[in-house]
């Protein structure tokens, strides 16, 4: 009994040594052995080879998603948020974070894994701003979430041809312009008439917390990693 003990302690100890080492390279958007950035880790393994070998050991898809992609965009997005680390680091650690879930995908569609919800994500009628919605979705895929982009110039048609196409959870629209942010009234009103029970969230630029109560909106967001947090309640 001790020896069985013993080794299931070090086989927990490995798997988190393995995980935290993929969340790592999530933080720091190490995406595998040959990329040259972060400098201090060149030549080490990225999130492409750790993430094949913790599948390859016996790692649980789910474990990895939440316990190293998850942990790892946790940190990404409330530095940030913080202003520690600045847009092209959040791309690298993006980047870091979706050559990672290529390995667990095939497990969603197998349905061994489960998303944690769908989103539907676009940028609103006249507005062809696309940086902000990509980087939101971004935060939604290493959060567990099925991501629907719509691109940008939606209109209230088109989010409701797609929400009845995907059946979403939620759908989160962005604006840059103060004139385009005005499309979000009748878009949200297309969407909470026909689909009152889907939460709506709203950000970008000119967005603020009272306009997004005066459209009806659910949600309102300044930064990618609370716009997850609003629709899943902040990770402990």
């Amino acid at each position: 009994m001790t020896i069985l003990l013993g080794s299931i302690y070090i086989e927990f100890a490995m798997n988190k040594e393995q995980l935290q080492k993929i969340a790592v390279c999530v933080e720091r958007g190490k995406i595998d052995k040959k990329s040259p950035h972060p400098p201090d880790l060149q030549g080490q393994d990225g999130a492409d080879e750790l993430t094949a070998l913790a599948l390859k050991v016996g790692i649980l898809p789910n474990e990895i998603l939440s316990h190293a992609l998850i942990e790892g965009m946790k940190v990404v997005g409330e530095r940030f948020r913080n202003n520690e680390i600045y847009l092209p680091d959040v791309l690298m650690s993006a980047r870091a974070m979706n050559v990672a879930m290529e390995h667990l995908k095939p497990f969603f569609t197998s349905g061994n894994m489960q998303y944690k919800g769908r989103i539907i994500l676009g940028t609103v009628a006249g507005d062809l701003h696309d940086i902000g919605k990509k980087i939101v979705g971004m935060f939604f895929e290493g959060g567990g979430w099925e991501v629907i982009d719509c691109g940008v110039d939606v209109s209230a048609p088109q989010f409701l041809q797609s929400i009845e196409k995907h059946a979403p959870d939620a759908v989160g629209m962005s604006a840059l312009l103060t004139t385009t942010m005005v499309n979000m009234q009748d878009i949200v009103k297309g969407i909470k008439d026909q689909y009152p029970d889907i939460k709506v969230i709203v950000g970008g630029a000119p967005v603020t917390e009272d306009f997004a109560g005066k459209i009806g909106a659910d949600f309102y967001s300044p930064d990618p990693q609370g716009a997850l947090d609003q629709l899943t309640g902040p990770r402990s």
